[in-house]
Order: structure tokens, then C-alpha cells, then sequence
């Protein structure tokens, strides 16, 4: 299997090179050149554990890496989490919640970052090596991107985060860190500032190269491949097709959703559930993709307007034709506005929600009262989305991060004290370290250059 641009404008790499690249060098994303079907393994899959169950997945999108080493690799990652499962189900009312804020950082993205940290360590050294991974944030990427490398004698990252803009202990999970291979940067704007600073910076092949940056963000093909993963492993716990139902911001979670479908994992359809900052809803429902302002709210990981992932989608629905994507993403860069299908696009296997934030609130309070079970804002998105449709298949809803991190938009739902958890309680605010730049590429490209050149 080989790894093609979303754009069509370079030729095909191998895994390995989709992993160390993160972007294409066309501005694209990088994609399997197709989609395998696995409808034969089903049934022998049900009884394989987490970390053999990604073992088999990845064996076939990573055929470039000896199948024990990722066997190990995917065994080490998966020892931080604390279940055994590392993705639980568990029953809530008439649906089921798939626990995904089991590893370090108490947040869904541990369980792709646990494992690029080990793919880029295994490769650097091979090769080695070293890397700048340049990230950009909304909430939980960093701080489970920085856990995945923290240390590392082979690794500096730099994250870009939202300055006040994500949540108090979401930052302090970054800053506290005082490994010496870790630099967090306050942007003065939003997470689409920073992600956009990020892809342009990455848009310069030449300062990517002389500078060795990578990529951990979910523009990184590894990230969607290894969330796939749980994907089957909750739909084969049930003797029929499932519906799950993703709160969505950069796509890039519910997108490795859809490429399990379509690679015959039993799912029958899909629930994106968006906050205020609609965008992606609206897409949905009509096939405008129309740029507004990010707002800010009590789910700060979705605050999101340009979803990165979105172009991934595109290729599938566009039959991989990189020129056709191409066309489509400048123009929405060039004028904030692009469409498919003349407005009248529908995709019939997935349904649109936009939850604002009373109904959020609402619905942590309810969970709380009915099932004495507590979620936290942005999986509450995802549940009241579950709950507005109708229909026979089992719905399963993905958590996507423990409530603690968000105590006191919890507690401002229930009425009660704020959860907590050790590892959040163990933070420390007085070694918090950052630095905060303008929203400008130029000024952070100069702190990259400071860092890395020591000049």
C-alpha cells in the first residue's frame, strides 16, 4: 500500500514517509491509494483484545513495518492507559458511551498520539535522526501530543494553542510539563489562526526540510489510522449494524469512523454533533462550506470553523480526483465559500446536529439525574445529538474526554461539587511555562528558528 495527496500533486510514499511528512508537500493531506475491505476478518476479530485488534488493522495500512515491532509498539502504547480495555463501553440509559479518556492526558487523542510518539521514535532511529513537531491545538492535542514525546532526546515539539482560549486545566496540562523538548506558544487568536499558521508554515517545503518539521495533528495519516481502530472494536460488541454518534470539530474522528465503514466494519450510520460553531453541520445539510467567526464555548476542543479533515472526506466523495479537491479548497481559501452538489447535497449515511449550549448543560444534568453518570461538554454534544434522532440500530456515543477537565462547566450542570482526578489534581500552576506570540506565521516562524538554531 502507498500514501497519495489529497491534491493529486505528488507522487505516492510509503507509510513510514506519510508519518515523517504529516502534509503532503502539495498542501495536501496523505491517503491509503485505497480502501481495504476486511469484511472476512470480522468474525475473528470479535475476539481479538484492543492492542491485537490494532495489530491487524495497522499491518495492513503500514505494510513497511515489521508486523512484531508494531505489535510491541501498540502493546507499550496502550500499558499507559488505565483499562484494560483502553476503550470501555458502558451502558447509559437506552444508549451505550465508549469511553475513550482512559490514557495520560484523559482525553481521546492519547490513544493515536500514545502511538505516533513510538512510530516517530522507532523511525528516527532507524534513520538516526531528529524531529520538530510543530502542533497546533484546540484543547486536548497538546498536552496528549506532548505526552507521547516528553523526554525525548530525539524529539523537540512546539505546540500552538488558542491563548485563554482553551480550558484552564487543558492548558495547564501543557505548560506544567518541564521537559526540556517541550515549548508551548499562546497564539493571540483562535485555533483556526494556529492551524492555519501551522499548514502554512508546513506549505514551505523548503523551511519543513532544512528544519526537519513533523507533524502530529490529525492531518498526520497515523492518527486517523489508529482511531479506526476503535471503530471495530465497539462495533463488534454488537450483533448488529451500530450507529455512533462523534461530537465533531476538526472531523478528523469521525472521518476515521467513516473509513471503517467503508472498509466493512458493521456500522450502519453516523450522528455528527457540532456546538455552536456550525460549519461542518451546516455542510451537511446543504453542501455549503461557508467560513464564519469561532465562538467561544464551554466545549473549547470544538471551537473550530476549518476543519482539516474535512479535505480527507472530499477525496472519498470527490473519487479521489486531486484536482477537483484542489479547486475546491482554494476556492474556499480564496473566498470563504465554496459548495457541492448545487446545495442539494446529502450523504444519507450521515445525520447533522448542531447542540448549543444550554442544550450541553442540559444534558450533562439529565445524564447525571437519570443514570447517575457524568459526562463532560463536548461528549454531552454528542449525546444530545444521539438522542434527537430516532431509528433501531444501537447508538453508541463517543466520549471524547473525562469530565474533570471541564469541572466547572460540569458543575454549573449539576449543581454539585467538580469531578476530579489525580492526575489533574497533581498538576502544579507554578511551573506553568509558555511563551505567547501574535497571531502572525512570521513571529512564530523566528521562535522556531530561535529554538532550533539557538540563534
Amino acid at each position: 500500500m502507498k500514501y497519495v495527496s489529497t491534491r493529486g500533486g505528488v507522487e505516492p510514499v510509503s507509510f513510514r514517509d506519510a508519518v515523517m511528512f504529516g502534509q503532503a508537500n502539495d498542501g495536501g493531506l496523505y491517503m491509503p491509494d485505497h480502501i481495504p475491505i476486511v469484511r472476512d476478518h470480522l468474525e475473528s476479530w470479535r475476539k481479538l483484545n484492543f492492542s491485537e485488534l490494532a495489530t491487524e488493522i495497522a499491518s495492513i495500512y503500514a505494510p513497511d513495518i515489521c508486523r512484531e515491532r508494531m505489535s510491541k509498539l501498540f502493546n507499550d502504547a496502550f500499558s499507559t492507559f488505565d483499562s484494560r480495555e483502553v476503550t470501555p463501553l458502558v451502558k447509559v440509559g437506552d444508549l451505550y458511551v465508549l469511553e475513550l479518556f482512559h490514557g495520560p492526558t484523559l482525553a481521546f487523542k492519547d490513544i493515536a498520539l500514545q502511538v505516533l510518539g513510538r512510530l516517530f521514535e522507532l523511525v528516527l532511529e532507524e534513520q538516526d535522526s531528529k524531529l520538530n513537531i510543530l502542533g497546533a491545538t484546540s484543547g486536548d492535542t497538546g498536552s496528549a501530543a506532548i505526552a507521547g514525546v516528553e523526554g525525548s532526546s530525539r524529539i523537540r515539539i512546539f505546540i500552538l494553542f488558542p491563548d485563554g482560549r482553551t480550558s484552564a486545566l487543558q492548558e495547564l496540562q501543557m505548560t506544567s510539563i518541564q521537559s526540556q523538548n517541550v515549548h508551548c506558544i499562546g497564539v493571540e487568536g483562535s485555533f483556526d489562526d494556529c492551524q492555519q499558521i501551522m499548514k502554512s508554515i508546513f506549505g514551505d517545503v523548503e523551511f519543513k526540510s532544512r528544519y526537519h518539521l513533523g507533524a502530529v495533528n490529525s492531518i498526520n495519516w497515523a492518527r486517523v489510522m489508529v482511531q479506526i481502530v476503535y471503530y471495530f472494536y465497539a462495533s463488534l460488541k454488537f450483533d448488529r449494524p451500530v450507529t455512533f454518534s462523534v461530537p465533531t470539530g476538526n472531523f478528523g474522528n469521525i472521518l476515521s469512523g467513516i473509513l471503517a465503514q467503508r472498509m466493512g466494519a458493521p456500522i450502519d450510520r453516523f450522528v455528527l454533533g457540532t456546538n455552536e460553531n456550525d460549519i461542518l453541520f451546516k455542510f451537511f445539510k446543504s453542501g455549503q462550506y461557508q467560513l464564519g467567526k469561532v465562538r467561544a464555548t464551554i466545549s473549547p476542543s470544538m471551537d473550530i470553523q476549518v476543519a482539516s479533515n474535512l479535505e480527507r472526506y472530499l477525496y472519498l466523495l470527490m473519487d479521489s480526483d486531486g484536482e477537483r479537491v484542489n479547486r475546491f479548497m482554494d476556492g474556499f481559501m480564496n473566498s470563504g465559500f465554496v459548495e457541492v452538489g448545487g446545495g442539494n447535497f446529502a450523504d444519507p449515511t450521515i445525520i447533522s446536529r448542531r447542540v448549543n449550549t444550554e442544550q450541553s448543560l442540559k444534558t450533562i444534568r439529565e445524564t447525571w439525574k437519570e443514570s447517575r453518570y457524568i459526562v463532560d461538554p463536548h461528549t454531552a454534544v454528542g449525546l444530545a445529538a444521539a438522542k434527537s434522532i430516532s431509528g433501531n440500530a444501537q447508538t453508541v456515543c463517543l466520549a471524547t474526554a473525562h469530565p474533570a477537565k471541564f469541572p466547572d462547566a460540569v458543575a454549573q450542570a449539576t449543581g454539585g461539587s467538580p469531578p476530579t482526578h489525580p492526575t489533574l489534581l497533581a498538576l502544579d500552576k507554578t511551573k506553568a511555562r509558555k511563551v505567547v506570540l501574535t497571531a502572525n506565521e512570521q513571529s512564530v516562524r523566528e521562535y522556531l528558528l530561535e529554538v532550533i538554531t539557538g540563534c
